[in-house]
């Protein structure tokens, strides 16, 4: 029975590849890592970087709008999972974040924490790389 290795694991063998020059082997690993532990943007970064460094920007892209998507999802789940009498602060949360410009009239939120602004960054200038070549 093959035993699974932990997320910490993944990563450390990931991260000696990288230093040992496989990088396929290293992309193949961070992958591994994301599907184990989602939350945690570490692999969403080397991944970014490894594909950048092949110059395999539309790989680059693709794990960008995967962690964006993943982590705007997260972000907009968060506050929704809490119910009943948390209910007031939820609303009371809402109604501050509107009047000080963090959210829309619609409730969407203009603000995301790290590493979304970041990653928003980097996905237009992979963009703009993307229709030059």
């Amino acid at each position: 029975m093959a035993t699974s290795i932990s997320y910490k694991e993944t990563i450390i063998k990931a991260n000696e590849a990288e230093d040992n020059g496989d990088l396929k082997k290293a992309i193949t690993l961070y992958e591994q890592a994301i599907k184990k532990e989602p939350v945690n943007e570490y692999a969403y970064d080397r991944l970014m970087i490894l594909h950048r460094k092949l110059k395999q920007y539309k790989e680059e892209l693709r794990i960008i709008n995967e962690g964006l998507k993943f982590f705007k999802d997260f972000y907009e789940n968060k506050s929704q999972e809490l119910t009943g009498e948390n209910k007031k602060i939820i609303q009371l949360s809402n109604a501050l974040m509107k009047s000080v410009g963090l959210k829309s009239k619609q409730g969407k939120s203009l603000y995301y924490p790290e590493p979304i602004p970041r990653w928003e960054k980097r996905k237009q200038v992979v963009e703009k790389k993307i229709k030059s070549r």
